[in-house]
């Protein structure tokens, strides 16, 4: 698998919200919860999870949208509503990107995938690891470990 190039710049589709990453993801993903799917307009949402301290906005400004809530935070581009990011409420440890967001996606590949009990049935990925739901809290350093020996 190719690696990214650091930093990764990205942005939304108009180009009034800029993004910077500047370290690799500590994970890649793919969600097929009903929920991202209705987000995406899509059958799954890809996301790659990055250090909070290694991602910035550079231009523009993000705005709250999709899932309102205590505990997650969707940010949109608030020119074109393009889904940027997820934060989470509970750690500022990591934060979710969208990698069609890059300017250069080519790299990315799922390591993972969760909500497999609602995915689309048409809908097969190359992934090392499926979840019916989020994976447990137990799994995670594993995931982890397996998704820095894949990559």
């Amino acid at each position: 698998m190719p690696k990214p190039d650091l930093p990764m710049a990205g942005g939304c589709r108009c180009g009034a919200t800029r993004f910077e990453i500047t370290a690799p993801p500590m994970m890649t993903m793919a969600c097929h919860c009903t929920g991202c799917q209705k987000m995406a307009s899509s059958a799954y949402s890809l996301s790659m999870m990055v250090a909070g301290d290694a991602f910035r906005v550079t231009k523009g400004d993000t705005v709250q949208g999709g899932l309102k809530g205590p505990q997650i935070d969707h940010r949109f581009c608030p020119e074109c509503m393009s889904w940027m990011y997820t934060q989470f409420s509970d750690t500022d440890a990591y934060v979710n990107v969208r990698p069609t967001m890059l300017d250069d996606p080519s790299w990315f590949a799922p390591y993972v995938e969760s909500w497999t009990s609602e995915k689309l049935p048409w809908v097969t990925l190359p992934v090392e690891q499926s979840y019916p739901q989020f994976p447990p809290k137990e799994d995670r350093p594993k995931l982890g470990e397996g998704f820095a020996a894949w990559f």
